[in-house]
């Protein structure tokens, strides 16, 4: 039985091509992590050396669900998403369209997932953690440190998206189906 956060996680899993069915799988089990309760700290499958480090662990764990959520919620805007609007599109205008409001509901989905990112990294990010890094957690306590240096910034691309898919949204509509 699938109970806690560490489980749902595992259940998470990248293809080599990941088709919609694939992207939404991960969402559901990723959103199921979030809502999970953590394990036993003796079942993270590293040591955890005391309450501090346990907390820590926590914050850190949560900003990188949302992070994966993000990933995934850009992945699945990116496979609805045309980039280019030709002149020629003109007669899949509607298919298009139907699209691109699939794509920009994914890419504002993933905003909310950054702003939530953002709180667990403030958390994990806090002055009592400073000279504690979980080692065995290398990669999140890099996303935390890649987040305060800004080379982190899933923001600035999400609102270049939807400015995008609103900019070709629009060109679509000022279309007329000639061709």
């Amino acid at each position: 039985m699938t109970k806690y956060k560490e489980e749902y996680y595992r259940l998470y899993h990248i293809h080599y091509i990941q088709y919609p069915d694939d992207c939404m799988e991960n969402i559901y089990w990723l959103e199921k992590a979030a809502r999970a309760d953590f394990c036993n700290p003796r079942y993270v499958g590293f040591l955890i050396k005391d309450e501090k480090e346990w907390e820590k662990y926590r914050y850190l764990f949560m900003m990188h669900i949302n992070l994966k959520l993000i990933e995934q919620h850009l992945r699945l805007g990116s496979i609805y998403d045309k980039q280019v609007i030709y002149f020629y599109d003109s007669p899949f205008k509607k298919q298009i369209l139907e699209n691109l409001e699939i794509s920009l509901q994914c890419y504002k989905t993933a905003l909310v997932y950054w702003d939530e990112a953002k709180v667990w990294y403030e958390k994990a990010n806090g002055s009592s953690f400073n000279f504690l890094y979980i080692t065995a957690k290398q990669e999140w306590e890099d996303e935390r440190e890649r987040i305060q240096n800004g080379k982190l910034n899933y923001e600035r691309t999400i609102k270049r998206e939807i400015s995008r898919i609103e900019k070709n949204i629009e060109q679509l509509n000022q279309m007329s189906e000639k061709y």
